[in-house]
């Protein structure tokens, strides 16, 4: 019994052995302790909520993007709520740290206001979910996939595979248009003219059957065509088809068209190119007139 309260007392000792001291402050080997100790009951946490979000967004429960916005939000709020701990077990104040800062942050905030705006936008992006990870977006007439979202930027990767770093106002405050946003499908189009002349309903459907047969062309909702208008030189047609490979549109968009060049071909449907009459006036010189 003794030999055990002994050695209490020498574990007592190392945990209070003081590390810094200076006036009414020490740190310890017991903050160090407990610091650790947070610090793991932190990343565990984080790690089993990562482990049950992705369980959820395979069972179809959440979508990607609401599944990567749940976790950030959770990971955000776990990394504040370790660090006032760990203030806190090292002794800091924070009204004392606050007040006696209070004109520093003045400042700070003052050169900071965009950084704030950015991480601000953020977490409206991840509370709000109107642009999410995965998504299709187009911004300044750049299309891109959106990797990820982060506190103060997010990340686009082109179609050239470049990524943009963007900061988070730019999503909030612009005009974005978001081709996937709560959705699996999306419809585009491809005009083409024809030749006055030719049989309108065999085109409307050479131009379907050409959307039917690519593969990354749903058949729910069906392609459809339409005339469109009547041009100064040919018959304007539209083709109407819904996809779900959003980023490779102009991919599909050109074999689609490569395969209604080949049926009109097959069809003698003739693509006409501009035309224009040209007029030639002759002016005699005054004394030829004159004769």
């Amino acid at each position: 019994m003794l030999k055990l309260l002994t050695d209490v007392n020498m574990l007592q000792d190392l945990f209070d052995y003081k590390l810094i001291s200076f006036g009414d402050y020490s740190l310890t080997l017991l903050h160090i302790f407990q610091i650790i100790l947070l610090v793991l009951v932190s990343w565990i946490i984080i790690l089993v909520t990562n482990r049950f979000i992705k369980a959820q967004v395979k069972s179809k429960r959440f979508d990607k993007g609401r599944g990567h916005a749940l976790f950030q939000i959770i990971k955000y709020i776990i990394f504040v709520l370790a660090l006032l701990g760990a203030l806190d077990i090292v002794g800091v104040k924070l009204t004392l740290l606050l007040a006696g800062s209070a004109a520093l942050l003045v400042g700070v905030g003052l050169g900071l206001q965009q950084v704030f705006n950015d991480i601000v936008s953020g977490i409206i992006l991840l509370f709000e979910g109107s642009v999410s990870v995965g998504d299709i977006v187009e911004l300044n007439n750049i299309v891109g996939r959106v990797n990820s979202i982060s506190v103060r930027t997010s990340k686009i990767e082109t179609r050239d595979r470049i990524v943009i770093i963007v900061p988070n106002s730019k999503l909030v405050s612009d005009n974005v248009i978001n081709w996937s946003h709560k959705r699996d499908v999306t419809r585009f189009n491809i005009k083409v003219g024809v030749a006055y002349g030719s049989n309108v309903k065999l085109v409307m459907k050479l131009l379907v059957d050409a959307a039917k047969e690519h593969p990354d062309v749903v058949s729910n909702p069906e392609p459809t065509s339409r005339l469109i208008d009547f041009g100064e030189s040919s018959l304007d047609f539209e083709l109407l088809f819904f996809t779900k490979k959003m980023f490779d549109i102009e991919f599909i968009r050109s074999e689609i068209r490569v395969s209604i060049e080949e049926k009109f071909n097959k069809h003698h449907v003739t693509i006409p190119f501009p035309q224009r009459d040209l007029h030639l006036k002759s002016t005699l010189p005054n004394d030829q007139k004159k004769a």
